[in-house]
């Protein structure tokens, strides 16, 4: 952590990060579970504190002018004895087991490489700044002359989260943009509206007994955040309330929830049996699942004692044939794209730029075959005929025409509805406003686009920027300004931590305990991968990995002819020393073998890729007989799936216990926690497992050969 022996640390971002005191004494056994104030230094209104430099006063923090102290010790009024957040993260990493030598060897990378790594993000950071002369007022009331940009940038997604250890390792990666000072500003990691948005904006989940009511909804969102033990779904006995084990002690932050887990729970009446699984697009019964075949059997497994399905009833919509539509009792068919009103919602996942708010919508350009409608427009009518609440109006009747009536009409809060542009009678209002009639209309004559460009003194460190927090309310993103900011000591996590402990209530369960503590680390830590621990390394030497390709990322672009001329197969990526190894070379077949199961694939070799890593493409390999295909298309033949290799259950421990193949922290799916080895095989007409054909129920035509851009030939 040389950053923090030379001092390279982005002193003006004081006001943005906390230096919040942490007690440092003997505070676990002088902690009182009703009194959170026992366990954060905090004033009478429930403010952190810092220890002030100028005065060398402990003050509430945001006080105007105060410039919080990055370390040293100092004495509270009840006596307790504590120190900035900063002093514990700098004394964690300053200890030897994390310098460049005691790591080289787990990470493949050499120590002179991490010390010239970090000495460049140091000097570009800091010796390369770029200034934007645009002078902003931060949220504590204090002028700046301008912007200050770091040029660094950081990029990660699946690759770093997708490991039963990725949550800590992407806190390191977002602590070390805060200690540079490149987060939102010139040259760095920029916030796309309508975030940021702190914890304490967003709503807990909701699903425990007291959230539900007799016809009527749920009485909050099924998804949320958490901020500690209080806010799980769990009933007194500590089960979880979910079938998926979201925000259980499973995983407390499981804010996108386990869809991973959902067909094996309910298949195994833990933590209790269902009557009936809906869900939407999922093709949880081939590529969406790990340990496919698994799962397969456990769609297809009947009760001996009654002989009725394990899962008694599922009903699935999609707009296509795929896998899980076989396994189906109600389906219920959906439109695609070109058939149907959309929304791409400032609510959900918005396609905003750093300098401008942004959504847009789809529209219909073919209509929908036969009485086909897409299945918003149906739930809605559903809703209606069972008048249940939100969708009927006072009188009875529908209170929506359809999904598109609903996309201009629903109000989330008052003027806050799915589409942020063209909003009032005249639509003439931008964020908040009226429902206007012609909405989606003016959105087809702008190009299917709104667009709000945010005000140059509010573009950057909106985070702590006034002008920006002003901007978001105007623009309905919240109500009063917002501002963020970035826990270096993560309080929710020490809460489950001293939970675990039996200092806070709920307490953990005893089975739950030892793991929460060595994995809820308030501040960013490194474990090895749960199952990547369970397996021997030396027999699973490989790490294997599935990626989406870029001009197929879901499982439906095979109803692209075009897309279909690009992908048709997927073969086994594998590093140039290893094919020399095993004799390997393009076109041969290789058995690839985890500790769970083996896959018989078809190879090409890589120069391009880790020497210890082998990869495919996701989201090609078919089921023969589904997505309207041909039985014996290359896709069902030659295309395949690493999923088969991936249990969802980690390996058993000594007493027998099975937990989720997850991150224990967030629920994350562990993909890329797997490790294998790969041998030669024979040749082969067909990737191995082959599954028996799907039968369609009306059969289509196929092409013999499918062609496409003919006709603008020349």
């Amino acid at each position: 952590m040389d950053w923090a022996r030379t001092g390279r640390v982005d002193a003006d971002v004081r006001p943005l990060l906390p230096a919040w005191l942490q007690p440092v004494a003997d505070f676990a056994e002088r902690v009182r579970a009703d009194d959170l104030t026992r366990f954060l230094p905090r004033d009478g209104e429930g403010r952190p504190l810092v220890h002030e430099t100028v005065t060398e006063h402990v003050v509430p923090f945001g006080t105007k002018g105060a410039r919080a102290a990055l370390s040293g010790r100092v004495q509270l009024d009840d006596g307790r004895f504590a120190v900035p957040s900063f002093q514990l993260l700098a004394e964690k990493y300053l200890d030897e087991r994390y310098a460049p030598e005691a790591v080289e060897e787990e990470t493949g990378v050499s120590a002179e490489t991490i010390r010239g790594l970090a000495a460049e993000i140091a000097r570009v950071a800091f010796e390369e700044e770029i200034f934007i002369d645009q002078p902003w007022t931060d949220v504590n009331g204090r002028r700046h002359q301008g912007f200050v940009g770091r040029p660094v940038s950081f990029h990660a997604m699946r690759g770093l989260s997708a490991h039963s250890n990725g949550f800590q390792p992407a806190r390191a990666l977002h602590m070390l943009q805060v200690l540079i000072g490149a987060v939102d500003c010139p040259g760095g990691f920029r916030f796309e509206p309508p975030y940021p948005k702190p914890l304490s904006a967003h709503p807990t989940p909701h699903g425990k007994a007291e959230h539900f009511g007799s016809n009527t909804p749920l009485s909050g969102p099924h998804l949320g955040f958490p901020r500690g033990p209080e806010d799980l779904l769990i009933d007194d006995a500590g089960r979880s309330a979910r079938i998926d084990k979201a925000f259980s002690w499973d995983a407390p932050f499981a804010a996108h929830g386990m869809m991973h887990m959902v067909i094996a729970n309910a298949h195994a009446g833990d933590p209790y049996p269902i009557d009936v699984l809906f869900m939407y697009m999922a093709n949880m019964a081939w590529n969406s699942s790990m340990n496919t075949a698994g799962t397969i059997r456990m769609l297809e497994d009947r009760d001996e004692a009654t002989g009725e399905y394990r899962i008694p009833k599922i009903i699935y919509s999609d707009a296509y044939a795929s896998e899980m539509v076989a396994y189906a009792d109600l389906v219920l068919p959906d439109t695609t794209y070109l058939e149907r009103h959309d929304c791409i919602s400032l609510l959900d996942r918005p396609i905003s730029e750093p300098d401008a708010v942004q959504d847009a919508i789809r529209w219909p350009v073919l209509e929908p075959a036969g009485d086909e409608r897409d299945v918003q427009t149906e739930l809605i009518a559903q809703r209606v005929r069972r008048k249940q609440h939100g969708v009927g109006g006072r009188r009875g009747g529908r209170l929506y025409k359809d999904y598109a009536d609903y996309i201009v009409r629903h109000e989330r809060r008052p003027g806050i509805g799915p589409l942020a542009g063209f909003r009032g009678l005249k639509g003439d209002r931008a964020g908040r406003g009226a429902a206007n009639p012609d909405q989606l209309k003016r959105y087809i004559e702008n190009g299917s686009f709104f667009s709000a460009h945010i005000p140059m003194e509010a573009q950057f460190f909106k985070h702590a920027n006034q002008a920006y927090q002003d901007f978001a309310v105007r623009m309905g993103f919240f109500d009063t300004p917002q501002p963020v900011v970035f826990q270096l000591y993560q309080e929710s996590l020490q809460k489950f931590r001293l939970a675990a402990e039996g200092l806070r209530e709920p307490v953990a369960p005893e089975t739950h305990r030892q793991r929460i503590l060595d994995t809820f680390d308030p501040l960013p830590d490194w474990y090895r991968p749960l199952g990547e621990a369970m397996v021997d390394r030396a027999e699973f030497p490989l790490h294997a990995v599935t990626q989406r390709p870029a001009a197929m990322y879901h499982s439906w672009g095979s109803m692209n002819a075009w897309l279909r001329q690009i992908h048709t197969r997927n073969p086994l990526y594998v590093p140039g020393p290893l094919c020399d190894q095993l004799d390997l070379k393009d076109g041969d077949w290789a058995w690839v073998i985890s500790h769970h199961g083996r896959i018989k694939v078809e190879v090409a070799r890589m120069e391009a890729v880790n020497a210890s890593t082998v990869w495919t493409w996701n989201a090609v390999g078919k089921r023969s007989g589904t997505w309207a295909l041909d039985r014996d298309v290359p896709e069902a033949k030659k295309g395949f799936l690493m999923n088969h290799l991936i249990h969802e259950l980690l390996p058993p421990r000594q007493d027998g216990m099975r937990w989720s193949n997850s991150d224990p922290v967030t629920g994350q799916a562990a993909w890329y926690d797997l490790r294998v080895r790969i041998e030669k095989a024979e040749p082969g007409e067909a990737a191995e497992p082959q599954f028996a054909v799907v039968a369609q129920p009306e059969p289509e035509p196929h092409p013999e050969v499918l062609r496409y851009g003919q006709e603008w030939a020349r």
